[in-house]
């Protein structure tokens, strides 16, 4: 199910909006890794334990692929939402664990109109996925590309 119905007129700078959570799993961590992912510490547990990780983790691709899940989910709308010409910062500041339950949340830090496509906005911002203990995994400056409000 997307997330509700808003257009660039609908969003307010500085306004937060929440993603959702996820918990992620030993499995989901393991399948992803193996697929996109492979080094020792995402794949093999007894490899991860003897690394500075000390443990499994998510590949920071996981997290971001997390990310977007809970934004199509909980955020975008397939009438508004028009994609993204890219990111400008992607951060993973503490690694992402078996059992860990992932908190979204995006912030709204700059709109304005297209000059090319009147129909359009864009809009820069911050997104960020806490774990259940309320530390930061994941930050990703981003702009998004919105359809404006239909005449």
């Amino acid at each position: 199910m997307p997330g509700p119905l808003r257009y660039w007129e609908d969003y307010e700078v500085g306004k937060a909006y929440e993603l959702g959570s996820k918990t992620v799993s030993e499995e989901e961590i393991i399948a992803f890794a193996r697929q996109f992912d492979p080094q020792p510490f995402h794949v093999d547990r007894v490899a991860a334990e003897q690394s500075m990780f000390g443990g499994l983790i998510a590949s920071g691709w996981h997290t971001c692929a997390i990310n977007m899940r809970l934004m199509v989910d909980n955020y975008l709308h397939p009438e508004s939402s028009l994609g993204s010409p890219g990111l400008d910062e992607v951060r993973w500041p503490r690694p992402v664990r078996p059992g860990d339950t992932l908190t979204g949340q995006i912030r709204i830090v700059e709109k304005r109109e297209s000059r090319s496509k009147p129909w359009m906005g864009l809009m820069v911002n911050d997104t960020s996925l806490r774990n259940q203990d309320g530390e930061v995994v994941l930050t990703i400056r981003a702009t998004q590309l919105i359809r404006r409000r239909p005449a």
